[in-house]
């Protein structure tokens, strides 16, 4: 769209019978800097996303604690879970929601984690990450794990 609103612009002002063609230029260069705005816009969440895929994901052979909620804890939050190191030094703790409440407990494991999450612990699935290979794309996915996509 840029270059055809400089065409129009470029032939405007080389071609004497076309110099009225000015005066739609503007329509598409509102056009280029609306539909760039839009191409911004739409690739920015999937960029970042991408961009997450290279966060690092540790893995630490020390504990995993289990604590109930506190009074800074969501209305809907049943307890927080926190990987330890071998010094019991805290690496990072997320909160949980769910219905059950979480008992304070402190298990030596292997844990697989990232900021996001545990993904594994003593190589057993957390279901933060899928278990098998995604298909192309991911499509169909969610129907993969017993939910329906009407569309």
């Amino acid at each position: 769209m840029a270059l055809l609103t400089w065409g129009i612009i470029y032939r405007a002002h080389h071609v004497a019978s076309d110099a009225t063609l000015i005066k739609v230029a503007w329509i598409f260069a509102l056009g280029t800097v609306v539909f760039a705005g839009y191409f911004v816009a739409v690739l920015v969440a999937p960029f970042v996303a991408y961009l997450q895929t290279f966060a690092p994901i540790f893995i630490v052979d020390g504990y995993v604690r289990y604590r109930e909620p506190d009074e800074r804890s969501r209305p809907d939050a049943c307890g927080y879970a926190a990987v330890l190191l071998a010094d019991r030094a805290v690496a990072d703790e997320w909160e949980f929601l769910g219905k059950r409440r979480l008992l304070s407990a402190t298990i030596p494991a292997l844990v697989e984690f990232s900021r996001y999450g545990i993904h594994k612990i003593d190589g057993k699935s957390t279901g933060l990450l899928p278990d098998e290979d995604l298909p192309l794309l991911a499509i169909g996915i969610a129907t993969r794990h017993g939910r329906r996509a009407d569309l």
